[in-house]
């Protein structure tokens, strides 16, 4: 007769195994409901893509190869070793403006870098060198080269007769998710930023498509695919998409971008005036007017040929003022950021109306524009 104490181990490791074999499943059949093997349920096939969505994929796909992911890095030396080392900085994107390889993008993007790298959609990597840039404008433009063939660049558009309400796409990498699109109107145009010095950034266009930190030199895009603006700001306490963003828009690009290709720098339009945002408050109030005062007028230059008149010092201390411009081409200006923004809408070489308060009297003088600093 068999010895229980053999028997025993092998029945109780049958019954579990059959325990275990029935609680999942394997034996008899499976619960109401439940098949015996799993399957994915069918899968519903999808009608065509709607015009709208076809016509957005399809401007992706076209815009997204001229569309630039850049990084940038700075030097730093060590304090113990004073070695010199090369750490990230930031990113932000750009965009190709011809076939030569020139980025544009942001300013504040590549301020402070000690070099600059630009990745295209085809995963090629690409040193920058910097062209020149503006930095009362945000703008900035990197050089790189091909290897191949190019990406074409975007097409060109206008902003003068941008309409709120119309549809606009943007393209950018924020928060280094790279080649990403959003959506969204015209919320508003002919906005302005302070930037730099005594400077506005003007006829901004303000959208709701969402633009976060690492959009900013990326493009703005109508409809059609065409280039209407680069992003550049976002208003949010938070730092994230609220809503509210900002684009250059393109004719101040186009008007800006050839000149700092071919000069490196900016030649704004000036009078060959000095003035100054702090005196200018105080001579308002001192004065009683609402205007730029004409501190100085530079010997030779245009404001001087026409005959402008800068602030008189008595040698008592006493000042008597001058010329108070109050309107450039019949727009009116209250201070010197607006001036310098009805300044730059205009080009070197052009005559430009002023209208000035001269000894209590309205006088208007035509001025010929020089090329001034940025």
């Amino acid at each position: 007769m068999a010895n229980d104490n053999t028997t025993r181990p092998t029945l109780w490791a049958a019954m579990l195994i059959a325990v275990l074999l029935l609680g999942a499943g394997f034996l008899g059949d499976p619960p109401p409901g439940r098949s015996a093997l799993p399957e994915p349920r069918p899968v519903t096939p999808r009608g065509a893509f709607s015009t709208e969505e076809a016509a957005t994929i399809a401007l992706f796909e076209a815009a997204r190869y001229s569309v630039a992911f850049i990084t940038t890095r700075q030097r730093v030396r060590d304090f113990w070793s004073r070695d010199i080392f090369s750490v990230p900085r930031g990113t932000g994107s750009g965009f190709l403006w011809d076939e030569t390889g020139h980025v544009v993008t942001n300013y504040h993007v590549i301020s402070g870098a000690s070099e600059a790298w630009v990745r295209l959609a085809d995963g090629s990597d690409h040193r920058a060198a910097l062209t020149g840039a503006s930095p009362s404008h945000d703008i900035a433009v990197l050089r790189i080269e091909f290897s191949g063939r190019p990406p074409p660049p975007l097409p060109i558009g206008t902003s003068a007769d941008l309409r709120v309400g119309q549809k606009v796409f943007a393209i950018g990498n924020p928060f280094g998710l790279d080649w990403t699109l959003t959506t969204g109107v015209v919320s508003a145009l002919d906005r302005s930023l302070p930037t730099q010095g005594d400077r506005l950034m003007q006829h901004l266009i303000q959208t709701d498509a969402s633009i976060n930190p690492g959009n900013s030199g990326g493009p703005l895009l109508d409809s059609s695919g065409r280039l209407i603006g680069m992003n550049t700001a976002i208003y949010s306490p938070s730092g994230g998409s609220a809503g509210i963003g900002f684009a250059v828009p393109v004719d101040t690009l186009n008007r800006v971008v050839p000149q700092l290709i071919a000069f490196g720098s900016y030649q704004r339009p000036s009078l060959g005036i000095e003035v100054d945002e702090d005196w200018n408050r105080r001579l308002q109030h001192a004065f009683g007017v609402q205007g730029v005062v004409v501190l100085s007028v530079q010997p030779g230059s245009g404001a001087d040929r026409a005959g402008l008149r800068g602030v008189q010092v008595a040698r008592d201390g006493s000042i008597a003022p001058g010329d108070i411009i109050v309107a450039v081409a019949n727009q009116p200006v209250t201070e010197v950021a607006e001036l310098l923004g009805r300044l730059d809408d205009l080009e070197v070489g052009a005559r430009v109306t002023l209208t000035l308060i001269r000894d209590g009297e309205r006088v208007e003088l035509p001025v010929a524009l020089q090329a001034g600093s940025n």
